[in-house]
């Protein structure tokens, strides 16, 4: 099983987006998988023209000359693809969304009606890889990936595939602060047992997704916590970055 891991974040290495990436795909490969892990801010990705040049003038390639054609390659070379975010105003990052409407040109530009009757673009020649979404906000609660659960269940209505898992973390501005270290590295646990399961079993278990959704810290006031913490961190760089 190959696994392409696509990581939407603007800090690629040094993100939040990656220390949860990095855990999920060790579990994979300690199951055999070979991963691969891009960091799509490492890629001159254009965004989408809208002039229909993929479909109806050179089909299957995009008109513009930049790094997809190289990150389309490596996206249909993958058995499960991960689609790695951090939220940004309760979606996907610009980057992230850019790579997403760039995979347009594997479609095709005639229309079918769905199982359930509702009209999509046919699914064309290429096949899709499965996919998980993965993402972490700065927000504690994991109410806020309201419109990202619902755009991947969207995802792979039109893409014709499996959603082979989803994995959010509120919290994830603690994933690298050292005084948690006891709870991150539970938590990679978790991400590293479930990267295993999908190879291994084909899907990531109901205990194992139960306790990825628990929150980052399990104890009383955490919400409290979390935000006095974050209030006192903004005013130390807010007064840090006026000092100059």
């Amino acid at each position: 099983m190959r696994i392409v891991a696509f990581n939407g974040s603007p800090r690629a290495e040094q993100s939040n987006t990656h220390v949860m990436v990095s855990s999920f795909l060790a579990g994979a490969e300690d199951a055999g998988a070979d991963t691969e892990n891009i960091f799509l801010a490492k890629y001159t990705i254009n965004h989408c023209l809208g002039c229909f040049g993929c479909w109806l003038k050179t089909p299957g390639t995009c008109v513009q000359s930049d790094d997809m054609e190289e990150l389309i390659k490596k996206y249909l070379s993958a058995d499960i693809v991960i689609f790695a975010t951090p939220l940004y105003i309760d979606n996907v990052s610009g980057i992230m969304k850019n790579f997403m409407d760039r995979l347009i040109p594997m479609g095709d530009p005639h229309f079918e009606e769905d199982s359930n009757g509702e009209v999509r673009h046919v699914s064309g020649g290429k096949k899709d890889p499965k996919f998980v979404m993965m993402a972490n906000s700065g927000f504690p609660e994991q109410t806020h990936f309201q419109v990202l659960r619902l755009l991947a269940q969207r995802m792979a209505r039109n893409f014709d595939t499996d959603l082979a898992g989803e994995i959010y973390r509120g919290g994830g501005s603690q994933l690298q602060e050292e005084e948690l270290k006891p709870w991150i590295d539970a938590y990679k646990m978790q991400l590293r047992k479930a990267g295993w399961e999908l190879v291994k079993e084909g899907k990531i278990s109901l205990e194992t997704t139960f306790r990825l959704e628990l929150p980052l810290v399990q104890a009383p006031g955490y919400v409290d916590m979390f935000i006095k913490n974050a209030n006192e961190y903004m005013d130390q760089m807010i007064e840090i970055n006026r000092k100059g």
